[in-house]
């Protein structure tokens, strides 16, 4: 058998602690590795002990959860962020602050005496699917990478303009695109459609959110909109995002049909929608997140004589979506988002 996912609970409720700790030990793939009452004391405790996840309280005394994000992350030396908070339910602004800097998944916490039922199934499925996610060591992040620079099974990619980008996520989703918009030059001179795993509640807060990051207009999609260059429009949680033709150009076009994947908003529409209409000028990216939606999508636009690139195993918080392109042989570029944000520029139309 494989070793126990080991897991740290930060949290100021002793009784949260002992109720968590108890839940998720329950399942004899877990071990609670340490518990600690503040994040400074978290960080002080991460120098001595190993753990796979943290999973963090935001509004404690002292610096709080939110504010250490990034020190948690330092300390943890590869270890995924887990929020569990009421937070995550009530304060919108904070949860997709916590995933920009970092936090792989957020949980709301139940009231006090619903810390049962369904809240523990979803809790332990969120921590399985974390914990196992291929995290590779950097050995083996060093075999990757030689691997790829010698001649991985890479499809050719358009070297003409694109007229649209499509950027597709989950699960790390939003600390991933901080750091692609970071490196993207401030203009590329087209439409930038954004498909990221998200409540609907959440939403505008990650659109005004992401459109501070990536230094750009954001703005949640709605039916119709004209697409206009070096804005984002944002799927909403309720509806795919795709495109389609309008009068004076393209226009957004929104569709609840279900996917295979069974993800609302889905990946998969969003791309099919770019290869029929735009074909070897449209251009997708598959950023980390669990499961496989995207590679039908991505599968249609390339067919179509698209592109798409896939954010690399070290650099994701759970290599599952962009996995799924790698092992289906769609991919043109295997990188981080860094790097995958130069590969997006050098299509770019310099006029």
């Amino acid at each position: 058998m494989s070793r126990p996912i080991r897991l740290m609970i930060v949290d100021d409720s002793m009784v949260a602690r002992a109720v968590l700790s108890r839940m998720i030990e329950a399942d004899g793939e877990f071990e609670i590795a340490a518990v600690a009452g503040s994040a400074e004391s978290a960080i002080e405790a991460l120098a001595h002990v190993v753990v796979d996840i943290v999973l963090l309280d935001l509004e404690m005394p002292g610096a709080g959860g939110l504010k250490s994000i990034p020190r948690i992350i330092e300390a943890a030396r590869g270890a995924q962020i887990m929020i569990v908070s009421s937070f995550a339910e009530e304060g919108a602004e904070e949860t997709v602050a916590a995933l920009a800097l970092g936090a792989a998944d957020t949980l709301p916490k139940p009231g006090t005496g619903r810390f049962n039922g369904r809240f523990s199934e979803i809790l332990v499925a969120r921590l399985r699917a974390l914990g196992r996610a291929d995290r590779p060591s950097r050995e083996t992040a060093a075999l990757i990478a030689r691997s790829q620079a010698s001649g991985p099974a890479l499809r050719a990619m358009a070297s003409e303009p694109i007229e649209l980008l499509a950027l597709g996520a989950s699960t790390g989703g939003i600390h991933a695109l901080g750091n692609f918009f970071a490196a993207l030059p401030p203009r590329i001179r087209v439409p930038i459609l954004v498909t990221q795993h998200l409540p609907a509640a959440f939403m505008t807060v990650f659109a005004r959110q992401l459109g501070v990051a990536a230094n750009r207009p954001a703005v949640v999609a709605e039916d119709g909109m004209a697409l206009v260059p070096d804005t984002l429009f944002i799927a909403p949680g309720d509806a795919h995002l795709t495109i389609a033709a309008g009068f004076d150009g393209l226009v957004v076009k929104l569709v609840r049909h279900a996917v295979s994947s069974g993800c609302l908003p889905s990946v998969d529409p969003m791309l099919a929608s770019v290869g029929a209409l735009l074909g070897r000028k449209g251009l997708g990216v598959v950023l980390t997140g669990m499961g496989r939606d995207g590679v039908e999508g991505a599968a249609k636009l390339v067919a179509c004589g698209g592109a798409v690139l896939a954010q690399d195993e070290a650099s994701s918080a759970v290599w599952g979506m962009p996995r799924a392109i790698a092992d289906a042989g769609l991919a043109a570029a295997i990188l981080p988002p860094d790097k995958l944000a130069r590969r997006v520029s050098s299509r770019c139309s310099e006029k």
